[in-house]
């Protein structure tokens, strides 16, 4: 009996274990120009490529841990002044700044990790493409999530109505467009290589255990 419950154990102490290095690498990368690089308007982010490493490791659960650990480090920012439009964002509305901040980075590591189960199980003898699908969904449904709310949740903002002044735009989707531009396929690409890099050998070690 002592055996079987050490062997049901051994799973969750596992998963505690891979969160909490996990966290701590987000926290790291919080505190450097990798987790956040001012580009312009907004904020250049490497953070979801350990959202994408949980999501993909320890499911639904874990991928919405790492997106509340990310989202509220982007909250942190908004709150003393450093997170761009996020800061001007939670003078407007401090709810919805924590919504647009921390429930879209909740939102991104759980539909990354659910996206990655479907592509498993579509896709059974190509973990590969499975784990890039997984790495992709993160940062792509980071930015759809995170500039979706911003603009619906902020739009007639000074800050925001200054910047479709600037970019000569008409509607929020092309100044969700122009504001990402390439920032938004940097992050995309790093994310899809580094995560799916770490997360195809530590599947394999992880089921060999």
């Amino acid at each position: 009996m002592k055996n079987t419950n050490d062997r049901r154990k051994t799973p969750k102490v596992r998963t505690l274990t891979q969160l909490a290095l996990l966290t701590a690498v987000v926290l790291v990368m919080a505190a450097t120009p990798l987790g956040y690089l001012r580009v312009g308007p907004l904020t250049m982010s490497l953070l979801t490529v350990p959202v994408a490493i949980g999501a993909m490791l320890s499911g639904p659960t874990g991928g919405a841990w790492m997106g509340f650990v990310f989202g509220m480090t982007s909250f942190g920012n908004a709150v003393n002044g450093t997170g761009g439009l996020t800061a001007f964002a939670f003078q407007y509305d401090p709810v919805l700044c924590f919504l647009t901040c921390v429930g879209t980075r909740v939102a991104c590591g759980l539909c990354c990790a659910l996206l990655f189960r479907a592509a498993v199980r579509l896709l059974p003898a190509r973990p590969k493409t499975a784990c890039l699908i997984g790495a992709l969904s993160a940062p792509i449904l980071n930015t759809v999530f995170f500039m979706g709310c911003l603009l619906l949740f902020f739009y007639n903002m000074e800050q925001i109505q200054n910047l479709i002044t600037t970019f000569g735009v008409s509607n929020p989707v092309a100044l969700a467009a122009s504001m990402v531009g390439l920032q938004g396929l940097i992050e995309t690409a790093v994310c899809g290589a580094v995560a799916t890099a770490v997360t195809v050998p530590l599947r394999k070690i992880l089921k060999t255990r």
